[in-house]
């Protein structure tokens, strides 16, 4: 078959009949017409245990019965087929079975191109363009929707029973409700398990965050089999400390020190913000506790008449701020900020630049979810050190990981 259909093509070089691209698409879809036509004959002709002019070798009642025609999307274009049928209607095509109309896998295609960005109508013409048939902005919406069980088996998906780390941020997009658009966020948590494997452990997509909220969310988790956490860091999340309090009491939390320090240094004009960002670090990068408050004590007496307002917060969370210090620099370097997150949100930022608005939560909920699956692929390392880590931590936390190591 290789031999006689390469002499073939050699000959349709020769006459001039393949001189462009577009040429050897319309012999692909040629090919694959035909090729389909001839095992359609074939399946029936088993099916019916005689050939179509052999009829002296009938041992059946059914027979053939004509065609009906079938338009066919692949990968080369629309193909038209003549579908034989039989007479007791007994014969079901299995290399194109009676209800499909499409080979070109056009589905995963569509959904490939919505997890790289690409808008609903962006991908209709893209369709268009690449393999010259329809595909409606309505159908690809469709065709996406197709996620949502998917996406609802791995938000209740089982989860560890212990995580050393959990991180927890917010990503804000603009979603049409109820005919306006509004700021919608969608909450991401990052799970570190007791082998230093991150992972995405669910993404909530809400208005406003609140201790109902958040005890909403933690709940879920707790619903999945998560028994403890060890450290919880945060940015500032409203209503998270008492949610978590109450959801998981042992549990320490840390407040994201890198945007605590944006957020103090926001109001700080351009000529005082050198000095004051590098008395700033002389508190986070204390060697413990103690000297980290006595540190910030002197940021306030130098700079609190002029800056008190950005300064107040480091006062009133410290008992947020400071959990970081009862440990060592390797644990400290994981948990002191969200930039785990961050990283994601950055690509969760790049999958969705094009779309500046949403139709609904759920059309969040579907681009965030392919990209997360995508960026996760290759979250199968350790983290940095995890052994000194996790003996740290095996020590500090004895009673709580001791049925786990």
């Amino acid at each position: 078959m290789g031999n006689v259909l390469q002499e073939i093509i050699k000959e349709m070089v020769r006459k001039g009949e393949i001189r462009t691209i577009k040429d050897i698409k319309e012999l692909t879809k040629s090919l694959t017409g035909n090729l389909i036509q001839e095992v359609l004959e074939a399946e029936l002709e088993d099916e019916l245990g005689y050939g179509k002019y052999d009829r002296e070798k009938k041992n059946t009642e059914n027979s053939r019965n004509g065609y009906r025609k079938k338009n066919l999307k692949s990968s080369s274009g629309m193909i038209e087929l003549m579908v034989p049928r039989d007479r007791k209607g007994e014969y079901e095509p299995k290399i194109v079975p009676k209800y499909s109309n499409d080979i070109s896998e056009i589905e995963e295609k569509i959904i490939s191109l919505y997890a790289r960005g690409m808008t609903t109508r962006d991908i209709s013409d893209q369709i268009m363009d690449l393999y010259g048939f329809e595909v409606s902005a309505e159908l690809v919406s469709k065709i996406t929707n197709k996620l949502m069980p998917l996406i609802k088996d791995w938000q209740e998906r089982p989860l560890h029973e212990i995580y050393t780390f959990v991180f927890l941020d917010a990503i804000y997009f603009n979603v049409r409700e109820d005919g306006r658009i509004g700021k919608k966020a969608a909450y991401v948590i990052i799970g570190v398990d007791i082998d230093g494997i991150k992972d995405v452990l669910g993404i909530y997509v809400g208005e406003v965050e609140s201790a109902k909220f958040w005890m909403g969310v933690l709940n879920n988790l707790k619903n999945r089999g998560v028994k403890d956490i060890l450290v919880a860091s945060i940015d500032g999340l409203s209503g998270f400390e008492q949610a978590i309090n109450a959801t998981f009491p042992q549990t320490m939390i840390q407040r994201c020190i890198i945007h605590q320090i944006r957020n103090t240094l926001k109001y700080v004009p351009h000529k005082d913000r050198k000095e004051f960002a590098k008395d700033l670090k002389t508190i986070y990068t204390a060697l413990d506790e103690k000297t980290g408050y006595d540190n910030l004590t002197n940021v306030i007496n130098k700079w609190g008449d002029k800056y008190y307002a950005s300064l107040r917060s480091w006062e009133k969370n410290w008992h947020l701020l400071s959990t970081f210090f009862q440990f060592s620099d390797g644990v400290r370097k994981i948990m002191y900020t969200t930039n785990i997150i961050e990283s994601l949100n950055r690509q969760f930022r790049k999958a969705t630049k094009t779309k500046s608005i949403f139709p609904n939560d759920d059309a969040v909920l579907k681009s965030l979810y392919l990209t997360t699956k995508n960026v996760t692929k290759k979250w199968t390392a350790r983290f940095h050190n995890w052994n000194a880590v996790i003996s740290e931590l095996a020590i500090l936390f004895e009673d709580r990981l001791k049925d786990y190591l």
